[in-house]
């Protein structure tokens, strides 16, 4: 899931665990939301294109598709600010409930 941009000047590379950071940062920068850590997080790369799959905790008592639409738009909208990436999709799964 490295992924690296070729310029002129030479590559620039953006490791894995950089780029799973920035999924998680702005996935949870939605109130109420938490990704589980203990899951598998899904990103693929190809070309300037990106798709990525991740597992939430919602806060009980949240709208649970309004919490999920949030945290699709903050972590695609972080991928394309940060590495330029085209993100295709971000499928989220509520898969528990926090209190």
């Amino acid at each position: 899931m490295t992924y690296v941009v070729r310029e002129d000047a030479g590559a620039i590379t953006v490791a894995d665990a950089a780029l799973t950071q920035i999924v998680v940062q702005a996935a949870e920068t939605v109130e109420g939301a938490r990704v589980r850590r203990r899951r598998k997080l899904g990103l693929e790369i190809e070309g300037d294109g990106a798709r990525v799959e991740l597992e939430l905790a919602v806060a009980y008592g949240l709208v649970l598709p309004g919490v999920a639409r949030d945290v699709q738009q903050r972590v695609a909208d972080a991928l394309q600010r940060m590495c330029g990436l085209e993100v295709s999709a971000v499928d989220v799964s509520v898969e528990e409930l926090d209190r």
